[in-house]
């Protein structure tokens, strides 16, 4: 079997101008497809063609000739039809056989002369070689039955309107034989170009990914390692500064905060890789935001000693870990900012859900405000880092964030954020993991 410049193998001696695509599994269900309809169409042709070429053949042996030519071509076509899965392959791979076709053609012809309507089951033959072998084979084995319809024409040349359906037959094969050729070549041209969009649509969604998950990685070191080392990095200039006083009481406190902002660092280094290793975030279970809401605000309340102003729905508010786990990021952040810029003394945490599609969550301050700098179109440019997390999470969960000013004077950070839909329940997986 040789093979085309592209490495695929090609069906037997002849090749096609058109190679089949790398994947070409659809292609080739769709010409088997056409091919088992081109031998059913035939079929339809001589059982329709039977009565009228023996109303016009004289009784005796030619009737009973065309009437064996009849049945011998509806058996051949039926078996065909039936058992083309195993037929078509190795008429694919061995085009020779394609021979014993052209001789049922010749024995139709001789004993319906190519004036009977018999004649023009024939063209079934050009159509399913284009099909099958391209340009080279249909030219061949279209050649081929043009020879033996010239041939026939000469045994039937002294019956009239014989050279007329001569030449309407051998018009039909060749036109046949171009029409299976260029079905064939438009159908793999066709799975080639789906196969190069199938592609480039990999690549761009590899890309995406890639870009997403730099853009992920990006937040999470700024949520956690950053922000770690940024406290060590306080901690380390305020022991240099006790260092001066020579207190050992104030340099031993100052010297374990250092160590435990780097073991912290550490900790959180180490969680970081682990993720992008496994990537184990949560994908099932369900979490109380409000109720880790609450957390945070005591938490924030009893490191920065600001009062807090929580505000919560009466009922808890129930999201899938993950969105949970990036929406408390955003108010970690935020909480960081008031800590870190706002020199705030009280802080309000609102989180209203009113219906169940969405709910929205504002965490203000009376402290200085946002800076002029902070425009949600220029954070990356402007190196609000922090923001542009916090704005790509929420992008990430379908929703939206807003920076303001906040009714106690300083900034705020509005969220709006769609609920998920809760999974669909499924007892058997609860029996599973009972």
């Amino acid at each position: 079997m040789m093979r085309s410049r592209t490495g695929h193998p090609t069906p037997g001696y002849l090749e096609d101008d058109a190679p089949p695509p790398a994947s070409v599994r659809l292609q080739l269900g769709a010409l088997q497809a056409l091919c088992r309809q081109t031998v059913a169409v035939r079929l339809a042709m001589v059982v329709i063609g039977t009565p009228f070429a023996l109303s016009h053949t004289p009784s005796g042996a030619p009737r009973y000739a065309v009437l064996a030519a009849a049945v011998l071509g509806v058996m051949t076509s039926y078996a065909l039809l039936r058992d083309w899965d195993r037929v078509g392959p190795r008429l694919l791979a061995h085009p020779t056989l394609m021979a014993l076709d052209l001789l049922f053609v010749a024995t139709l012809l001789l004993t319906a002369s190519p004036a009977s309507p018999l004649a023009y089951a024939t063209v079934c033959t050009p159509l399913l070689s284009g099909l099958l072998y391209g340009w080279r084979g249909a030219g061949v084995l279209t050649g081929l039955q043009l020879a033996v319809v010239l041939a026939v024409f000469r045994a039937w040349e002294h019956r009239p309107g014989a050279g007329v359906s001569t030449l309407l037959i051998a018009g039909f094969c060749a036109a046949a034989g171009v029409i299976g050729v260029t079905l064939r070549n438009l159908m793999f041209r066709f799975g080639a170009a789906s196969e190069a969009l199938s592609e480039a649509n990999a690549r761009l969604a590899a890309t995406e990914a890639v870009e997403s998950e730099r853009a992920r990685l990006a937040r999470e070191m700024h949520d956690s390692v950053t922000k770690t080392l940024h406290g060590l990095a306080l901690a380390a200039e305020a022991l240099a500064a006790s260092a001066e006083n020579h207190d050992p009481a104030t340099l031993k406190r100052q010297a374990r905060l250092v160590a435990d902002a780097a073991r912290r660092a550490a900790t959180e280094s180490r969680d970081l890789l682990s993720d992008l290793r496994h990537r184990t975030h949560f994908t099932t279970g369900r979490l109380d935001l409000a109720a880790e809401l609450t957390v945070r605000a005591r938490q924030f309340s009893a490191r920065d000693g600001a009062e807090t102003d929580l505000r919560l729905p009466d009922t808890p508010l129930m999201l899938p870990y993950a969105t949970a786990h990036d929406v408390l990021s955003i108010v970690s952040e935020a909480l960081e900012n008031t800590h870190r810029h706002a020199r705030a003394t009280r802080v309000r945490i609102e989180l209203e859900a009113s219906g169940v599609a969405a709910f929205d969550l504002r965490i203000g301050d009376n402290g200085v405000g946002l800076p002029p700098t902070a425009v949600p179109e220029n954070l990356a440019k402007t190196g609000h880092f922090g923001l542009l997390g916090m704005a790509e999470r929420a992008a990430s969960l379908r929703g939206r964030l807003r920076l303001g000013r906040s009714p106690l004077g300083g900034a705020e950070i509005h969220l709006h954020i769609p609920v998920p839909a809760p999974a669909p329940h499924r007892p058997q997986e609860e029996a599973a993991h009972a």
